[in-house]
């Protein structure tokens, strides 16, 4: 098949940086039984064209001048220069996301008679006005999201979290069957390792700094395990968007002896950080799924997290579930796990299971029956 999957990013040319690894795992596999094309709204702010893991990728780059703020006609102008570009001719669309990704998918499939999937990505179906996230936040934001759960009848989320979110806000949703289909990781890279049940307590958090991510509820959760004589120390890996204010509050906190900010990490510099952790502490206010705890499950260890995204499926079998923003609470589901061996071991065991029941071989059959039965 012919297939194109429309994103806003996270295809780099270098396959290591800007990316989104559960995402190229999924196209490397797709590649191997079909023709993929790859549009990346944004991954340049210029026009682009490469390839990547068998898949040609096409970054439309930024729109320019006064058709920036009227997107889909020029983008699907540009859809169509990728067509000819490349040579594809589209049996079936996928858009990463309901927002601008999702509308042109739409629109594209409606013009060219194809058939179109739309997985939810991120804060689509939210707004969390604390933190000023999600695509919820007024109409000029929730056309696109609207429009593209009209348009496409085919909706995925990873989680069921998630898709409860899509059936409350969609009014039509009850005549629609939305598919639980998570994005799993390559098992394959992430093997179990030995650890020592005995501190220092290693922990690691793998997200982005910004206040969607809320480290600054999970460095007072660390303040609390502190102040209770827990020897610890916590990695916390990913890009910093908030300009060093995250590792103020770990110095308010004296914490800089636990705590330490690596930035971002590829993914063969972070799996031993994996393999040397006790726990994965997930301490967002949301998340549509959560890839990175299928990254820390596939080596072994459970979570302890906030209740969005996978977590409320996977607890209390493989992770600890708590409320967001409730620091109090990840303090002390971390020390109940800390003080069971057999519990942490259970929960770790399970943990892995799911990551590699549902990994990321497992997604891309699933995408392929998708696509070829839609």
């Amino acid at each position: 098949m012919n297939i194109t999957i429309i994103t806003p990013g996270g295809v780099d040319r270098s396959g290591r940086e800007r990316v989104v690894p559960a995402l190229l795992w999924l196209i490397e596999r797709l590649t191997r039984q079909h023709n993929v094309l790859v549009i990346a709204l944004s991954q340049y702010p210029e026009f682009a064209h490469y390839r990547l893991l068998g898949a040609d990728i096409v970054n439309l780059g930024k729109l320019r001048g006064p058709v920036s703020e009227i997107k889909v006609l020029p983008r699907l102008a540009q859809l169509r220069r990728a067509f000819r570009l490349t040579g594809h001719r589209p049996e079936v669309m996928h858009t990463i996301g309901l927002g601008e990704c999702g509308i042109l998918a739409a629109l594209a499939g409606k013009l060219w008679r194809v058939p179109v999937i739309g997985s939810i990505w991120s804060g689509e179906l939210t707004w969390l006005p604390e933190v000023n996230y999600g695509w919820q936040k007024n109409w000029r934001t929730r056309l696109p999201v609207t429009l593209t759960t009209r348009l496409v009848p085919t909706i995925t989320g990873g989680s069921q979290f998630i898709l409860n979110q899509y059936t409350t806000l969609t009014p039509h949703a009850s005549r629609l069957t939305p598919h639980w289909l998570p994005l799993g990781v390559d098992t394959a890279r992430y093997t179990p390792a030995a650890r020592r049940f005995a501190p220092p307590w290693r922990f690691i958090q793998v997200a982005n700094l910004n206040p969607v991510k809320d480290q600054s509820m999970l460095l007072r959760a660390m303040a609390r395990l502190q102040d209770a004589g827990v020897d610890f120390r916590l990695d916390v890996v990913g890009q910093d968007t908030l300009r060093g204010r995250i590792q103020i509050e770990a110095r308010i906190l004296q914490l800089t002896d636990r705590v330490r900010f690596h930035g971002f990490k590829p993914i063969q510099k972070l799996i031993p950080l994996y393999q040397q952790a006790h726990l994965f502490l997930q301490s967002s206010r949301h998340e549509s799924q959560g890839v990175a705890l299928l990254e820390a499950a596939a080596t072994g260890i459970p979570t302890v997290g906030t209740a969005v995204g996978l977590i409320p499926e996977l607890a209390p079998t493989a992770a600890a579930s708590v409320p967001p923003e409730e620091d109090g609470a990840m303090a002390e589901a971390i020390l109940q796990l800390l003080e069971d061996k057999g519990e942490w071991e259970r929960r770790g065991a399970a943990a892995y299971q799911f990551a590699t029941t549902y990994n990321a071989d497992w997604t891309a059959d699933q995408f392929d029956r998708l696509y070829r039965f839609i």
